[in-house]
């Protein structure tokens, strides 16, 4: 008997656990538009094989669990677009996942267009809202900087981080290759102390799990860009100050960094097109548009660049194939950058007809990538 009910009571805490479990909704055809007609609504479209949400999915359940615990006006849902396809298709949904905010009573919505990371989701949920300045006046200050160095805790982070430029270390205390860096970073953020234009910080995932969390740190030290609370860049270089110290300016840009318009790729005469966040959506509306995301100070960009021009000119009476370069570090493109996903440089995406078909990955040889583009041609374009 005994037995029986320490089953019961084991089945009983399962239960209880599962229930405490927060979830984003699950909307059909038949709940959506009720449910937004009568509650602010974030809502993911998405198609089950789909890799890019299988790796959204646990943090938009995080997103649920927040505006859960914080007491927020909104439902955090999603939508099965395999299922639901008439729904997903009067949405407009092209893509997946698909990410849209509705405010109570509203049938059409506002696509989220930024970085999928938990500080990003949250920051346009505030600026959607208005509500951004009452979120941010009641979280915990930021301590004072000491020698230019923040200490960043997950109750201070995602204020601090939310405007403006930064460096940051994620690190654990225990680890040699971080003991190692720790002086050298001091240094750095000592050398930037007076600089508004980047302030250099630091998290210890062994204390702050849930910030390490939402940005993917898998190891230690990890050292991040991050602009406008949305991860930019990942820092891969030697970590000597000589070496940081350089990639802190050429983040900032030429104008902090005196880099000469010489490392600018050159337009004139050239059978590569330049687009820009302005341009990029019409410019890639109509056949095949062969993309190169790139940063000028990168030396993998620098090496390609003759390669891409030779590429260029073997398409330039193809008026079916368009050569493209973008530079991710210009104002006017970094959102384009972030909305396509570029983690890295040089970043090679190819779209048909303004759809992404996929992303160049193989050797960067002029036969290579010739090849590529013309596997995606029509045969009565060849």
């Amino acid at each position: 008997m005994w037995r029986l009910c320490a089953l019961m009571l084991v089945r009983a805490v399962v239960t209880i656990a599962k229930e405490d479990d927060v979830q984003p909704v699950q909307y059909t055809s038949d709940t959506f538009l009720t449910e937004i007609a009568q509650k602010n609504n974030f809502v993911m479209f998405y198609a089950p094989w789909c890799g890019h949400c299988s790796r959204l999915s646990p943090t938009w359940t995080q997103l649920a669990q927040k505006f859960i615990e914080d007491n927020r006006d909104i439902t955090i849902a999603k939508v099965d677009c395999t299922i639901e396809t008439a729904l997903c298709s009067d949405q407009d949904v092209t893509g997946y996942p698909t990410l849209k905010l509705f405010k109570i009573g509203e049938s059409e919505g506002v696509k989220f267009r930024g970085t999928r990371d938990l500080p990003s989701l949250i920051a346009f949920v505030n600026e959607q809202f208005g509500n951004e300045a009452e979120e941010l006046d009641s979280k915990p200050k930021v301590p004072e900087p000491v020698n230019g160095l923040v200490e960043l805790t997950d109750d201070t982070f995602d204020n601090h981080v939310a405007k403006g430029r930064h460096f940051v270390k994620f690190y654990a205390p225990w680890c040699g290759h971080c003991q190692k860096l720790a002086p050298t970073w001091d240094a750095l953020a000592k050398s930037f102390e007076h600089d508004t234009s980047v302030i250099i910080s630091k998290v210890d995932c062994t204390l702050h799990k849930t910030t390490c969390n939402n940005f993917d740190i898998v190891g230690y030290p990890t050292l991040l860009w991050i602009e406008d609370g949305k991860k930019v860049e990942k820092y891969q270089g030697q970590r000597t100050s000589e070496e940081l110290k350089a990639f802190v300016s050429r983040m900032l840009g030429p104008e902090h960094s005196g880099a000469s318009v010489e490392n600018v790729e050159q337009d004139n005469g050239s059978p590569v097109a330049s687009f820009s966040g302005e341009n990029f959506e019409h410019g890639i509306a109509k056949g095949i548009t062969f993309v190169k995301f790139f940063a000028p100070w990168c030396g993998h960009c620098k090496r390609l660049a003759p390669t891409w021009e030779e590429l260029g000119k073997k398409f330039i009476a193809n008026n079916a194939v368009k050569i493209v370069k973008v530079d991710c570090t210009q104002d006017i493109s970094k959102n384009l950058c972030n909305e396509q996903e570029v983690d890295g440089f040089p970043t090679l995406f190819l779209y048909k007809d303004g759809e992404k078909v996929g992303e160049y990955n193989g050797s960067r040889s002029l036969d290579d990538l010739y090849e590529f583009v013309i596997k995606h041609l029509p045969h009565d374009e060849l």
